[in-house]
């Protein structure tokens, strides 16, 4: 009877795994078919190479990497870079499909970046850049940047124009609290699996009111992953210092998402030198994968802590089985497609109750140590210029180079180089 309760309840922290892993994958794939003007099949494409690399990059991640349940996922910086490269290819002559070749080279250059920073053991050598203010920011600024995203994901906006819809808006704000207050005041079941069920309700509660498409009949039952979906990289030295910038901003990632998971599951935010390379190196192989097989590139998702947070779970034996099945899943087009069939609003408000615990555990790692002027002049800096740069458009910046481009335009990743270098070369006064 104990073996069928523990087969029970691994069975369902496996699904809810998959579940989280499907909702932080989904979106984005959609929202970067929509900037590189691809068609339905090429985004269709595109999902289904995503999902598979995130199965495998969460797999080498508990395998061989940081051996913690923390997602692998698409989003962040690399979300910020598509979007910016999109930006300039007109102005730089260089037509969308080529830019996508050229992201492809940057996405292997970062990769080999941060096997060099693991292999090397730089990383742990790095760990003393990521004070507890930087790593605090960092999620802050990672909180900040992305509840937009969802909040818009939420409302329908940008699904059929810019207005919100109100069905959607209903439905996902149903789910978001509902998700947050079972997670936070439920017991036993309704608790652990709060979000499996909130998404559960929310889809089915949308397809009543909007209905469900129906699956396209003329999808291969089985496809592989195709490799170089995008053409062959193309090489641009330009993309050099924009790699080896977006290597050092994933350290600080790989530290602030170590940290969390740490913190939820041991009460403590710290972690070994090893933990850390091995994470490096591994993110490094995953960014080369995600380069081969023509997705966006994974990040180390801090907002894993939110949901370990929210549903109690911490074994990693379910996060595994959950990758293991995602990458399985991404070989059969027609379930791809079912999957996807989720509405953007549902996942959205789902992914969003996260980042709730997510934003708790920024601000708990800036109050860790006494604030004074020094901290609060650093951090009124960086918010200011980070979270200022998130509100104005890329192409406001047109007339600048196209690397400066990129960096002033990616508020995230400016605020986390401002902030590395205020703590650096402004030091506390013994």
């Amino acid at each position: 009877m104990g073996q069928v309760k523990d087969f029970q309840h691994t069975t369902l922290e496996t699904l809810q795994w998959f579940i989280f892993l499907l909702a932080s994958s989904i979106a984005l794939p959609i929202v970067i078919g929509s900037i590189y003007e691809m068609s339905l099949h090429e985004v269709s494409g595109l999902m289904q190479r995503t999902f598979f690399i995130v199965g495998i990059a969460c797999f080498l991640q508990g395998l061989i990497g940081h051996k913690l349940p923390v997602v692998d996922g698409p989003a962040g910086i690399w979300i910020s870079t598509f979007t910016v490269y999109a930006a300039t290819a007109v102005e730089s002559g260089r037509g969308l499909e080529e830019t996508l070749r050229v992201l492809q080279t940057a996405m292997i250059l970062t990769g080999f970046f941060l096997v060099i920073f693991g292999v090397f053991h730089l990383s742990q050598k790095m760990l003393s850049i990521f004070t507890p203010l930087v790593t605090g920011a960092f999620l802050f600024m990672l909180t900040i940047q992305l509840s937009g995203t969802f909040l818009q994901g939420m409302m329908g906006i940008g699904d059929d124009g810019s207005t919100a819809q109100l069905d959607a808006t209903l439905i996902s704000f149903f789910v978001f609290f509902f998700v947050l207050l079972f997670s936070v005041l439920g017991k036993g079941p309704l608790k652990s699996y709060a979000i499996l069920i909130g998404i559960g309700l929310g889809w089915g509660i949308y397809a009543l009111v909007n209905g469900q498409e129906s699956i396209e009949q003329s999808l291969p039952a089985l496809h592989v992953p195709e490799v170089f979906a995008w053409g062959l990289p193309v090489w641009d030295i330009s993309v050099i210092p924009i790699a080896f910038i977006t290597a050092i901003i994933l350290l600080s990632n790989i530290v602030a998402s170590l940290g969390a998971a740490n913190q939820t599951m041991k009460g403590t935010n710290s972690f070994t030198a090893e933990e850390m390379n091995k994470g490096s190196y591994t993110l490094g192989i995953n960014q080369g994968l995600s380069a081969l097989f023509s997705s966006v590139a994974v990040v180390t998702l801090a907002s894993s802590s939110g949901f370990m947070e929210l549903t109690g779970q911490r074994r990693k034996n379910p996060f595994m089985y959950a990758a293991i099945l995602l990458i399985i899943i991404a070989f059969f087009p027609p379930i791809v497609s079912f999957l996807s069939k989720i509405p953007s609003p549902v996942a959205n408000a789902a992914l969003l109750a996260t980042f709730v615990q997510l934003m708790g555990i920024g601000l708990w790692n800036i109050v860790s140590e006494k604030l004074n002027q020094r901290k609060l002049t650093i951090l009124g800096i960086t918010f200011l210029v980070g979270i200022g740069l998130m509100f104005i458009p890329a192409s406001a910046f047109d007339g600048l180079p196209g690397f400066a481009q990129n960096l002033v335009s990616n508020g995230l990743l400016m605020g986390t180089v401002i902030i590395i270098l205020m703590e650096q070369f402004w030091k506390e006064k013994e």
